[in-house]
């Protein structure tokens, strides 16, 4: 999902030479051939479709197809027609890549999420792939924008993410044919003309050897089929040895046939030549989490130092077998042609225990670093700060942004380490590890609200796990995370199912905590549906739950929450029954603003009862604890409340010096002070998970 002219399925070439993929400026004068392509599908674009033959308005964008097998230039040929099209798509290009480099299907749900997040338009948590598919219409609704979605396996992934705007364009970029898709006819991809697989050779291995000896270069060209990840191959592994002959280069390549395709035959060739530790480094890349490779990583992976690692990497990038990517921090991409071979490498020559303790490396400086990146933001002097100076230099960020920067820019791969961690199914205690320290690194940095897209994700990674390895306790907290976000973006009956279960686990567990955090949330989203009945008798069993553990703070607040029910109930007298609990219970624990605020509420259910004079005592009562609580919006707003009770027991001299009093206690505009009088009394319960309602 960024600007990056990248080639998915490795190639850099379509032909586009090799480089760090930040220059779009100069992709005119990168990219080499496919002019005749680049020609068809332009009249693709301009040709009519059914629906205007037919004389109806196109109900959708229309969509190219470019098809090629992986490391043929589909990519850097789909970046470039986006690039020349760009001034016809005002609204900008999205990019999102629907298969791994391994080749695993992208679930909908994420691909959608991310084309959102490009569009800034903020998507709810634990939204369903149709639901979220729904929301990126609406959002291209009206729009002028070009999609280009990458490593399509089929029309089913294809299909949902199309907008009903026929005024944007949607470029996929696929293996073989969308069945399924109408209208769309495929760019199908093979190798390079002559002329531009020579212009590639020459711009990968440097032009002097090509032009001194052209027939050599032909010979090299026609042993790689013309293929172009195969030539970036074959040229970045003469551009580091000047002294070798084209011709011998195309002999050895000719001479493989048994080995396969004519990529597989170069990769091989170029591999051998490698150092044993750097062919090493570059079997183990194929653990990185979807192909995200930065030094760390490398590092863990090889089980070797940062800096011999990124040295590694570079001299990859200059033999055209990984790509440098433009970012403020050193970062790489392993092209997605390459996988399968290097894949097939570690299975032949590494053993499995070999490879599973890579993966734990790379696991444990994971979460290290995550680590790190939270206890950063920790205040000077404390704990995590002291634990952080302990790290080696290596692990430690210098300042919170830039603990923030190294957060944002790996949280695709961090992501994508939590996912691969989790499907692994051996190494579950790094997996449970890694995903503590996430989540604890994105609330640090973004806040809860700001990664509860991100969180939901991880909180079902987390229930997985649970669930496999039979932790009740974990499971419990997954369900209850999950099901908070759940309620929290309106999927009420979904939370309520979820809460159960947390509770089912909890009781499992033995855990007092999860257990009674789950009934006061059972009771919580029956208040949310309005069964009044069942939210009280769930509270009312939180409530047994909590005094039977003389936990009397939590006992006072779901006493409120009880009279809270009972209030929109309209059953007053047993509202005000459990309010003068709730008020004993705050005295009882000393915590006057507590008391304060029970008090207001009891002040106002005694004026719902029709009881103004005791409402107006109350009320005063409020005041004086408010007051030696400290909270000054608490008692301006009670100062109003104050006015009003006047006002209907016909005393307005004193309604109005109250009204004055709220005036001076704040500072403001009468105005000001009714919005946050409003304010208060819709904040003053402490007692709710989420706000009362405003029938209160």
């Amino acid at each position: 999902m960024t600007d990056q002219a990248v080639d998915t399925d490795g190639s850099a070439a379509g032909g586009a030479v090799p480089r760090p993929a930040s220059d779009r400026t100069s992709d005119a004068g990168q990219f080499i051939g496919r002019l005749r392509e680049l020609k068809e599908l332009r009249a693709d674009i301009d040709r009519a479709g059914l629906d205007t033959i037919s004389g109806r308005k196109a109900p959708r964008a229309r969509v190219l197809l470019i098809a090629g097998r992986p490391g043929s230039g589909r990519t850097a040929l789909a970046e470039e027609l986006a690039r020349r099209l760009a001034d016809d798509y005002p609204d900008g290009v999205l990019r999102a890549h629907l298969t791994e480099p391994d080749g695993t299907r992208v679930p909908t749900e994420r691909t959608a999420r991310e084309l959102l997040d490009a569009l800034d338009v903020p998507a709810p948590p634990g939204a369903d792939e149709d639901e979220l598919a729904e929301v990126l219409r609406d959002a291209l609704s009206g729009r002028r924008a070009l999609l280009l979605l990458d490593g399509a396996a089929d029309a089913e992934q294809v299909d949902p993410l199309l907008p009903d705007a026929p005024e944007c364009l949607a470029v996929a970029v696929s293996e073989g044919p969308l069945t399924g898709i109408p209208d769309v006819r495929p760019c199908t991809l093979g190798g390079l003309d002559s002329a531009a697989a020579v212009e590639l050779l020459s711009r990968a291995a440097g032009p002097v050897r090509i032009t001194v000896d052209p027939r050599s270069a032909e010979s090299l060209v026609e042993a790689c089929a013309a293929h172009p990840a195969a030539l970036v191959l074959a040229g970045g592994w003469l551009s580091v040895r000047p002294k070798a002959a084209v011709a011998d280069l195309a002999k050895q390549v000719h001479e493989r046939p048994e080995e396969g395709s004519a990529l597989t035959r170069v990769f091989r060739h170029s591999y051998a030549s490698l150092p044993s530790a750097a062919a090493r480094i570059l079997r183990f890349l194929s653990l990185a989490p979807a192909g995200h490779v930065d030094p760390h990583t490398a590092s863990a992976l090889a089980g070797c130092s940062v800096s011999a690692a990124r040295t590694t990497l570079d001299d990859f990038v200059k033999l055209g077998l990984v790509r440098a990517v433009d970012s403020p921090l050193p970062q790489y991409e392993l092209p997605g042609c390459l996988m399968p071979l290097l894949r097939t490498l570690t299975e032949t020559q590494d053993r499995p225990a070999e490879v599973q303790l890579a993966r734990a490396r790379m696991l444990e400086r994971t979460v290290r670093l995550l680590q790190s990146c939270r206890a950063v933001t920790e205040p000077d002097g404390s704990a995590a700060r002291k634990k952080l100076a302990g790290m080696p230099r290596a692990l430690r960020f210098p300042s919170p942004g830039a603990a923030a920067e190294w957060l944002r820019i790996r949280q695709p791969a961090l992501l994508a380490a939590a996912r691969l961690a989790v499907a692994d199914g051996d190494l579950d205690t790094l997996a449970r590890r890694l995903m503590a320290a996430l989540t604890r690194a994105l609330v640090a940095h973004r806040g809860t609200e700001d990664a509860a897209p991100e969180l939901y994700g991880i909180h079902r990674l987390v229930l997985d796990v649970a669930e496999r390895r039979h932790l009740p306790r974990e499971q419990a907290a997954a369900l209850l995370n999950l099901a908070d976000l759940d309620a929290r973006t309106g999927r009420t009956q979904e939370a309520l199912a979820r809460y159960r279960l947390a509770l089912d686990a909890g009781r499992e567990a033995n855990d007092p905590y999860a257990t009674g955090r789950a009934m006061e949330s059972v009771g919580s989203a029956y208040q949310e549906l309005g069964d009044w009945s069942r939210a009280s008798d769930w509270f009312g069993r939180a409530l047994a739950h909590r005094l039977a553990r003389d936990e009397r703070t939590d006992a006072a607040r779901l006493y409120g929450r009880i009279a809270t029910v009972h209030t929109y109930a309209g059953r007053y007298g047993e509202a005000l029954r459990n309010w003068s609990s709730a008020v004993t219970g705050h005295r009882r624990t000393g915590d006057v603003a507590g008391q304060a605020r029970a008090l207001s509420e009891l002040a106002r259910v005694q004026e719902y009862a029709g009881r103004p004079e005791e409402s107006l005592r109350t009320c005063q009562e409020a005041v004086e604890w408010a007051r030696q609580a400290g909270d000054v919006r608490l008692q301006a707003a009670l100062q109003l409340r104050l006015a009003d009770t006047l006002d209907r027991l016909g005393d307005p001299a004193a309604a109005r010096l109250h009204r004055s009093a709220a005036e001076r206690i704040l500072g403001m505009e009468l105005e000001e002070v009714t919005g946050l009088a409003s304010k208060a009394g819709a904040e003053s319960s402490a007692y709710e998970i989420r706000s009362t309602s405003a029938e209160d």
